[in-house]
């Protein structure tokens, strides 16, 4: 049986910022971005021409989650 991933997280220090890579400078399609209280947002981009993955911008909640930012892959590839 063939599986897909849809969707990974990506801990971004600000959401604005995190779409204004994606989606302006990288051409990625905002699919998703609702706001759901307490400063969080719910917000999903696809790659340009992507059908069956995405990534969830999860903005950095935190001292902790900020140490993860740039080392999410544990610096073997992918940051923002």
């Amino acid at each position: 049986m063939p599986q897909q991933l849809f969707a990974i997280a990506l801990v971004v220090p600000d959401y604005d910022a995190a779409l204004a890579f994606y989606v302006d400078r990288l051409g990625f399609t905002l699919d998703q971005d609702e706001d759901l209280g307490d400063g969080k947002r719910w917000v999903r981009v696809t790659p340009p021409g992507g059908t069956a993955g995405s990534i969830i911008l999860a903005k950095a909640d935190g001292a902790q989650q900020e140490t993860a930012i740039g080392n999410q892959t544990g610096g073997v590839l992918g940051s923002f």
